[in-house]
């Protein structure tokens, strides 16, 4: 029951962050590169303000990794200039494609075997998601492919490095940490762009401080009873997640619209 109301939580995270960055890109309020900074730093200072609270921030740095911490950076970033280019349907079939097969790859190179009904629920699983997402499918840009590949490998290779996850918040929490070195490769494209508005920063602020970095650390924490295949598949049900939750938002902005938002 406590690996269901984790995973649950997780996804929403997700999805959340999905309708955060959409916001922030598609009505271009603010840049990728900004966005990305925004978005991670925010991360480190709530999950700092949680341990400090709770009394573990001296212990940080026995915690996470620093190849954890690239994953985490290198996702971040392709994920949000990648949206840049290309539309809702086709960012999520490359991304939680590239997510799926990265952990079921690496899972059969470390040993794992998968039953008959194991593949069964995968080919559903994507098939389903593949038929959901169809309608908002167009030809991806080359550009905007090659990073959302990128980012779905870097996702798939952090969930896979917190599987072993002890402390979830603190391994979290050092992941973000780390990352901050890394923004530094970013602030030429920031300085050069400097495309920020409020409305933007802080839909930023709110995918870092919430979405991500709590979500993260409760993700970390449902992986400890969610077997390779499991973790894979279930998130392949953020794009419902997200489309739900932005079909309740339009309903409640345009009550008298139509029944979808365009």
């Amino acid at each position: 029951m406590r690996t269901i109301i984790f995973t649950s939580l997780a996804l929403i995270a997700f999805a959340a962050n999905a309708v955060l960055c959409r916001l922030a890109l598609g009505e271009q309020s603010i840049d990728a590169a900004g966005f990305t900074i925004i978005r991670l730093t925010s991360a480190v200072v709530v999950l700092g303000l949680i341990l400090a609270f709770r009394g573990s921030a001296s212990a940080i740095e026995h915690h996470g990794s620093w190849r954890a911490a690239f994953m985490l950076f290198l996702y971040a970033a392709s994920f949000s200039f990648a949206y840049l280019t290309l539309t809702t349907g086709s960012g999520a079939l490359v991304l939680f494609g590239s997510v799926q097969l990265t952990m079921i790859l690496v899972s059969l190179h470390r040993g794992d075997r998968l039953g008959w009904l194991e593949w069964t629920g995968v080919v559903l699983a994507f098939g389903g998601f593949v038929w959901l997402v169809l309608p908002g499918i167009a030809a991806p840009s080359a550009a905007g492919f090659a990073l959302m590949t990128v980012a779905g490998i870097a996702w798939g290779a952090y969930t896979l490095l917190g599987r072993g996850s002890t402390k979830p918040l603190s391994d979290t929490s050092a992941n973000f940490l780390r990352t901050l070195p890394f923004l530094a490769l970013l602030l030429p494209v920031l300085l050069w762009r400097r495309q920020l508005t409020t409305e933007g920063v802080s839909l930023a602020m709110s995918s870092g401080a919430i979405a991500s970095g709590v979500g993260y650390a409760i993700w970390y924490r449902a992986l400890a009873g969610l077997n390779s295949t499991s973790t894979a598949v279930v998130q392949l049900s953020v794009p419902v997640i997200a489309a739900a939750g932005a079909w309740y938002s339009w309903q409640r902005q345009f009550p008298s619209a139509l029944p979808c938002p365009p």
